[in-house]
């Protein structure tokens, strides 16, 4: 994750934002329905207005099950909370930040396989049907981005092939460099907000 922290801290300084205007520590952010919750990057304009947030989080080793739903409710929760706060007044007199959500899964066995889905009262949706972790966490993020609840998510997996690395995408929309374009595209748009 670090390095996609540098990645994404060069990105806005090219961008044109200044490196005061950039944190990746002591990030709480006030919320509607919690007093604070810390995100991860954030980019706040010298006027003290809410550019950019973004959170990262990662998956790996067996214990999928559980660990997705937390991080479906995490992502849900954060957004929501942030979003509702903006629509309350508590980041004035500025367009809605920019909000992403990176996810970051380890490719295996454990990830890759269809897992079953206990459902006794009602049918699920039909997309969750055979659906392995990796698929669930495709479709948290696309929809994700359809409810507007994050501006883009990206979620890119990663594999161990003996001592080097591999990773991909499960599709183009949910690609890093989709990701960053949209970014990108937010911190142009909000130039002026670093000129004084």
């Amino acid at each position: 994750m670090d390095a996609l922290v540098k990645l994404l801290r060069k990105v806005s300084l090219d961008a044109g934002v200044p490196e005061n205007c950039i944190f990746t520590r002591e990030n709480e952010l006030p919320g509607f329905f919690r007093p604070t919750k810390e995100w991860d990057f954030l980019v706040i304009s010298p006027k003290k207005k809410l550019v950019a947030c973004i959170e990262f989080k990662s998956q790996v080793g067996p214990s999928f099950g559980n660990n997705f739903n937390n991080r479906a409710e995490e992502a849900l929760g954060s957004a929501v909370d942030l979003l509702t706060a903006y629509r309350d007044g508590v980041f004035p007199n500025q367009v809605s930040p920019w909000l992403g959500y990176l996810m970051l899964i380890e490719r295996c066995d454990c990830s890759t396989t269809p897992v079953s889905i206990k459902a006794p009262h009602f049918k699920v949706m039909r997309e969750f049907n055979g659906s392995s972790y990796l698929d669930r966490y495709a479709i948290l993020c696309r929809k994700l981005m359809r409810e507007r609840l994050y501006t883009n998510t990206s979620l890119i997996w990663t594999q161990k092939a003996g001592a080097k690395v591999a990773y991909g995408y499960t599709d183009d929309e949910l690609s890093f460099e989709k990701f960053i374009e949209m970014y990108s595209a937010h911190l142009a748009g909000q130039k002026s907000e670093f000129v004084d």
